[in-house]
């Protein structure tokens, strides 16, 4: 290979370990934020029973999604 060629790949290849160091930062800030969000919201009144309310409708969502498919499977094509 020539050698513009070789200096052309590695700078495309330092590049994109920035852009890879970058986003690994940015993924480490949001989940440090989520984790943050996450705490503050534990403190508010009402958090347990609404964490309770979310457990019953997704179960109920769950199980309609099961009965829906279950009656999509005993349709005679």
């Amino acid at each position: 290979m020539k050698e513009q060629t070789l200096l052309e790949m590695k700078n495309k290849i330092e590049s994109l370990a920035r852009v890879v160091q970058h986003l690994l930062t940015e993924t480490n800030n949001l989940r440090e934020l989520s984790v943050g969000t996450l705490e503050t919201l534990k403190l508010i009144d009402g958090y347990d029973a609404a964490i309770e309310e979310l457990k019953r409708t997704l179960t109920e969502s769950i199980e309609g999604q099961k009965e829906a498919q279950n009656e999509k499977e005993e349709l005679p094509t």
